[in-house]
Order: C-alpha cells, then sequence, then structure tokens
C-alpha cells in the first residue's frame, strides 16, 4: 500500500495497489538469473502441432516413442490441464558451456546429458514462479513435461525457431538449449513467435549416422537417440550405429552452423566412462550415477544393455572382461545383448566362448542372440 496524498478527495486515504508483473521485469529477471533467451506466448492451443503428432502417430514416424505422443490432444493444449492459463513464459538456458565432451575412449553421453543440467533451467524459473506467486499470480512450472509442446512454445513466443533437425534452435545458441515453461494466469504482453528457419541449410542430415532426419521430421525409428531411451532389446540393425553411445547422440547438434560458435567457446573439458567402471557397477550405482536420465520404468537393465553393446562396438581391450562378466548376468536381457558384444568385440575369438554358452543356455531369447552372435563371426 501507499499512502495516497495525490487524491483530492481524500488527502489522508490509503490507496491500495494492484500488484503486476510485466514481461519486461520478467525478461529482466531471468537474465539477471543467467537465461540465455525469455519469451511470452498466450496459452492457445497449438493446432499446428496437434496435427503433426497425429500425422506422424498414423505414419508410424513416432516409433516407439510416448512422452507428448502419448496424448497429443493434452500436450497441445494447455487449458486441458490447467483451465486458468492465460500465459506461457519460456525460459531457455544455453548449457553447452557447462557440459563436457566426448573422450576418446569409454562410453559417450549427449552432452545434455552428461550432468543435470536443467538445474540451472529450474533456477531461473523457480525465480520467476516466485516473483509471480509473490504478487498473487497463480502457477505451474513445467520441464520437459508431456502436457506441452514445449519446443513449439518457444518458438511462438520468439526464444527460437525449429531447425531441420527438429531441434529449437535459437541466435547466438544454436541448438544447446534446454528449455524451461511457466504457466501462469497472468495475461502477459506476448514477444511474438520467431519468424526464422534454416533456409538452404541442410548440414544436420547427412550428419546423422541412421537417415533419421527426413522432411516430415525425425524418424524415431531411426533415431539413436530415441533407442537408447526404449525398453526391451535394441534391433541388431541399430547396434553397431550407435558406436559407443549409451544416452543421446549430438551429431546433428554438433553439424549445425548456428550453434558452432557456442560450441567453440565450450572447452575441451570431457567425462571419463570406462567401460570397466561402468560394468563394475550394481543396478542402484547406476541408477544414482545417472538419476537425472529418462529411463524406462527407472529399469537399470536398460542402462547396463546400452553400456554392453556400447562396450562391444568399441572394441577396447579394456572392455573385453566387463562383457564376458555380463555373459551369466541373471537377466536374458543382458546375457543376450552380451553375446551380441562379445563377437563384435572379439570376432572369431568369440566363437569357443559362445558355444559353450549355448550348450549351457535355456532361455530361447538368449539362445537367438548367441545363435545371431555366431553367424556374426562367420561371416
Amino acid at each position: 500500500m501507499r499512502y495516497g496524498t495525490n487524491c483530492k478527495e481524500h488527502p489522508y486515504s490509503w490507496v491500495i495497489d494492484t500488484p503486476v508483473a510485466t514481461t519486461t521485469q520478467l525478461r529482466d529477471l531471468a537474465a539477471t538469473h543467467g537465461a540465455s533467451a525469455f519469451g511470452v506466448t498466450v496459452a492457445e492451443p497449438f493446432t499446428d502441432a496437434l496435427a503433426t503428432l497425429r500425422e506422424h502417430k498414423t505414419s508410424g514416424l513416432s516409433g516407439s516413442l510416448r512422452f507428448t505422443y502419448d496424448d497429443p490432444d493434452v500436450a497441445t493444449d494447455i487449458r486441458r490441464s490447467f483451465p486458468w492459463a492465460q500465459s506461457l513464459i519460456v525460459v531457455g538456458a544455453n548449457y553447452v558451456a557447462r557440459a563436457s565432451g566426448p573422450a576418446s575412449t569409454g562410453a559417450l553421453v549427449a552432452r545434455f546429458a552428461t550432468d543435470d543440467h536443467y538445474m540451472h533451467v529450474r533456477l531461473v524459473i523457480g525465480e520467476i514462479v516466485n516473483h509471480i506467486r509473490g504478487l498473487g499470480g497463480r502457477t505451474k512450472l513445467l520441464i520437459d513435461d508431456n502436457r506441452l509442446v514445449d519446443r513449439t512454445a518457444a518458438v511462438r513466443a520468439g526464444v527460437g525457431w525449429i531447425g531441420k533437425s527438429t531441434m529449437l534452435l535459437a541466435p547466438g545458441h544454436g541448438p544447446w538449449m534446454l528449455l524451461g515453461t511457466v504457466v501462469t494466469d497472468l495475461e502477459l504482453e506476448p514477444t511474438g513467435p520467431m519468424n526464422r528457419g534454416c533456409g538452404t541449410c541442410v548440414a544436420c542430415i547427412p550428419a546423422c549416422p541412421t537417415d533419421a532426419i527426413t522432411p516430415e521430421g525425425i524418424d524415431a525409428r531411426r533415431c539413436l537417440s530415441a533407442w537408447l531411451q526404449t525398453a526391451g532389446s535394441l534391433p541388431h540393425w541399430i547396434r553397431p550405429k550407435l558406436g559407443r553411445r549409451i544416452y543421446g547422440c549430438d551429431d546433428c547438434l554438433t553439424s549445425c552452423p548456428p550453434g558452432g560458435k557456442a560450441l567453440d567457446s565450450a572447452g575441451n573439458k570431457t567425462i571419463d566412462l570406462a567401460f570397466v567402471d561402468l560394468l563394475a557397477m550394481e543396478d542402484d550405482q547406476l541408477l544414482d550415477r545417472f538419476s537425472w536420465w529418462y529411463v524406462p520404468r527407472r529399469d537399470p537393465r536398460f542402462i547396463r544393455r546400452n553400456i554392453v553393446v556400447a562396450a562391444g562396438n568399441s572394441r577396447e581391450p579394456d572392455a573385453l572382461g566387463p562383457i564376458e562378466s555380463h555373459l551369466d548376468h541373471r537377466s536374458g536381457l543382458i546375457r543376450g545383448h552380451a553375446a551380441w558384444a562379445l563377437a563384435q568385440h572379439s570376432g572369431a575369438q568369440a566363437e569357443q566362448t559362445l558355444n559353450d554358452l549355448g550348450a549351457m543356455e535355456t532361455d530361447p531369447e538368449v539362445l537367438d542372440e548367441i545363435e545371431i552372435a555366431l553367424q556374426m563371426i562367420e561371416g
């Protein structure tokens, strides 16, 4: 409240100021706490995104991905989840300067997943949430949430544009951005959409190891990053293409010219993820080590599966022992992938071991894996 000395009718009355937040104030607040990009848009449905999600599900491009594909109607209309929503505040944070790059040996992890880099996003939008709530406004914080197509919201808010890789690209940062969104009941001034595109640049398309980038968008059936987050057995055709990757793939990001300057300024620090160390971990240790990863059903077998396959692809001498130690793993899924990895790693030298395994194994799926591994050796 303030003292109303300018009120002619009641010069000594108290006048109540209505607390407000403006787009400019919130932008400044975000910048103060290290945001790389900021935008506001109205909480209206994303009709084009809804059509795209439906088309990809129908055509099969979505593969086994769930996320926003689970319920496209909800993901593209924020008011289905929050009827009171009036505005969406989108914040972007450049993470590449804090992320470790790939080492020359051991497992590879995409830069966004080398640490909990969303921590910085949570910090920035947490400040925005606290500010709005302090003014009496209503909010909901969303990060990587199935209830919002956040990249589409970011485009409409002017944070960036969608590249041919389907990544959000932002001026000065390229694809090296993580997003957070605040849903609020405040009617804020929109910042306007980002009217840019990739033009004739196609750098990301030949960079993709599996030709997953198509004119219609990403074919999740071919995307390495998607497969590494999928439950069950990995298809045999995808395993060699994974290389040493165990989570994510940066190839379409590192090839993107708009992100080149940010990547060049990131430094040369790397993360050491030796296969011998990773495969010596217990299940709970693996989950703790990578607690910020999306792992289907939080089942550590899927992390271990990825590591075993990557160890086989690496053909690193130190990886042989860890692979062999998983040939008698309690999980048939792991035993089967270990048999494949052994053949991939050691070739003909693995033949006798695989034959011995086949004589003892009773699980039909593992027996199939052993047979395929022996066929790999034969040629």
